[in-house]
């Protein structure tokens, strides 16, 4: 299969690649997300990033460290993850919109909007004349046309096979990557299980024009994840994980086999969800290390993630078409 040496996706951000860095909760920092974005890719700013310790600072004085401390480290294009909530829940609206007035004043020009298609916060976005990226949490078809009519200039289809919050209908990436690219006009970017460049050329081939990596990234030397997590995904494997509840999987750890016996015993997945929103989220697991307070977020794919390695190393393997 021939890859174009160049794409709409590569000439939109502006990056040398297109693969873009999955913004993942606790596990971004300023340096991690220029790393990305100086080995070619665009690096990306995740919620809760930057130092554990600056609990002194407000969220949108962190955001605003962190975006500087960035500036500092790359003159390549970045961008700031941002949470959309469902139209009209404005408590959590005014929320990301603090947060994005932060990034337009610090001259941030590239966003990726998680969650669902929320018209306002699309405006506020565009109307900085911004490039913005959608990701819809559980993709549909309606959303998808829905947000190219707003103005997304690219979008991110969504397998189940990834990591983070997993789509609530089962469509692995396989299937949902070719029915988004085939609903829209805008470039595509593919995510959920590409951990090597087999995955990226199958992403290519079912049409996508980039991919959106997350748990490849989290095995990297920069990656502020805990060297407990990052080791524990490489011992893992797909068939070790386990599904806590019907919006995350874990790698097996201690706390991980703790909420599926819960869930087996007949506790919800919402009750599930909120323990572990009540043990700190993905931090203790995921940025601590800590397997008895804290779950392991990873794509079904990590049988392909042997060894820690370097960002450029990762985007360098993965992009070895585009050279």
């Amino acid at each position: 299969m021939e890859i174009q040496l160049s794409n709409r996706v590569q000439e939109v951000l502006g990056i040398q690649y297109p693969i873009v860095q999955a913004a993942m909760n606790w596990i971004t920092d300023a340096n991690f997300v220029a790393s990305v974005s100086n080995a070619g890719g665009m690096g990306v700013i995740g919620p809760n990033a930057g130092p554990v310790e600056d609990t002194d600072l407000s969220s949108t004085g962190k955001l605003r460290n962190e975006i500087r401390k960035i500036k500092d480290l790359t003159d390549k294009p970045f961008a700031l993850n941002t949470f959309f909530p469902p139209d009209g829940d404005v408590e959590t609206e005014n929320y990301s919109l603090k947060l994005l007035n932060v990034a337009f004043e610090e001259g941030v020009k590239y966003f990726v909007a998680v969650g669902s298609i929320n018209k306002r916060l699309i405006k506020a976005i565009k109307n900085q004349g911004a490039i913005l990226i959608v990701r819809e949490l559980t993709p549909t078809v309606e959303g998808a046309k829905l947000a190219e009519s707003l103005g997304a200039d690219i979008l991110i289809a969504t397998g189940y096979d990834e990591g983070g919050w997993i789509p609530q209908k089962a469509i692995g990436t396989f299937s949902i990557v070719s029915t988004i690219v085939d609903a829209v006009n805008i470039p595509v970017l593919a995510t959920g299980g590409i951990n090597d460049i087999r995955a990226v050329r199958a992403a290519f081939a079912l049409g996508a024009e980039g991919v959106y990596v997350g748990t490849r990234f989290i095995v990297s030397e920069e990656c502020p994840a805990a060297d407990e997590t990052k080791q524990d995904i490489i011992k893992s494997t797909g068939t070790d994980l386990i599904l806590v509840s019907n919006t995350q999987r874990s790698t097996p750890n201690h706390f991980a086999k703790t909420l599926e016996k819960m869930r087996q015993n007949g506790s919800t997945s919402d009750e599930i969800d909120s323990l572990i929103a009540q043990s700190g989220g993905l931090l203790p697991g995921m940025r601590k290390g800590n397997s008895h307070e804290g779950i392991v977020s990873v794509n079904t794919a990590i049988d392909r993630i042997k060894e820690i390695k370097s960002v450029q190393q990762i985007v360098d393997e993965l992009m070895k078409d585009f050279k």
